[in-house]
């Protein structure tokens, strides 16, 4: 019999947040418990925080985890918007230890990865056809490209180079917030981004989420790239549902 429900952590650079998740239609059981991210963003400090997550909810099963880091067999290579000491850190055991489970109970994946495999299995239909690259617009970009439905994993495009500077450090969701940009201003550089990107990879759609996806009617019809956009139909819930499925589906990248 195949499970129902399942359970979700996402963690990102400003906070975790966790929740039981229906995974026969991708929706959350009840509200989320959000925490802001500690500071600095240690294994130790995030494992903590974790562990508090699952407990509030009494949770006894599989658990899924995403982070702001390629993922390579449960081990974090890369930290991005989280202390550095994560490189190397072999999250399934810190999180399979902290939280009192065997590490094959532990599901580690990329953030946007996680958004991406819930936005395939539950959102628009569309996105299973051809290239589809979904993009997460927060403290930082996260990318996750399919093809025909199918994870190429731990791609990092937030990072591609546009007009010489990193590009989340010029389009993440958080320069907005820091610099007082206004949504069209904003846009112009997400309209930048995505149109370097698209003629990198030539996708046949784009999704576009995170936080700032809540307020998709503010940018996204100021977008004039070729390619066709979506707005991530589970907002910023999608890394706890892709979590969720993938630890209960025991898929881990």
């Amino acid at each position: 019999m195949t499970a129902t429900r399942g359970f979700g952590i996402d963690i990102g650079g400003s906070g975790i947040k966790g929740a039981l998740v229906d995974l026969e239609n991708g929706k959350l059981i009840g509200d989320r418990l959000r925490i802001d991210t500690p500071r600095p963003a240690t294994p130790d400090a995030v494992a903590d925080v974790v562990a508090e997550i699952v407990g509030h909810f009494g949770w006894e099963g599989p658990v899924g985890v995403t982070l702001p880091a390629v993922i390579k067999k449960g081990v974090a290579m890369t930290a991005a918007n989280i202390d550095p000491s994560w490189i190397g850190t072999d999250a399934d055991a810190l999180f399979a230890k902290r939280i009192g489970r065997g590490v094959d109970e532990i599901a580690m994946l990329n953030d946007a990865d996680a958004a991406g495999m819930a936005e395939i299995r539950f959102g628009d239909p569309a996105a299973r056809k051809g290239v589809t690259a979904l993009l997460t617009f927060g403290t930082g970009i996260g990318s996750a490209v399919f093809l025909d439905g199918r994870l190429v994993p731990n791609t990092e495009l937030g990072h591609l180079e546009v007009d010489g500077h990193d590009a989340e450090k010029k389009a993440a969701a958080s320069v907005k917030d820091n610099e007082g940009m206004s949504y069209p201003e904003w846009a112009k550089r997400v309209d930048r981004y995505l149109s370097v990107l698209e003629n990198l990879i030539w996708p046949d759609l784009f999704i576009v989420g995170g936080g700032v996806s809540k307020k998709a009617e503010k940018w996204v019809p100021l977008l004039e790239i070729r390619t066709p956009i979506v707005v991530a139909s589970l907002q910023n819930n999608a890394g706890i549902v892709g979590a969720a499925a993938a630890a209960v589906e025991g898929i881990e990248h």
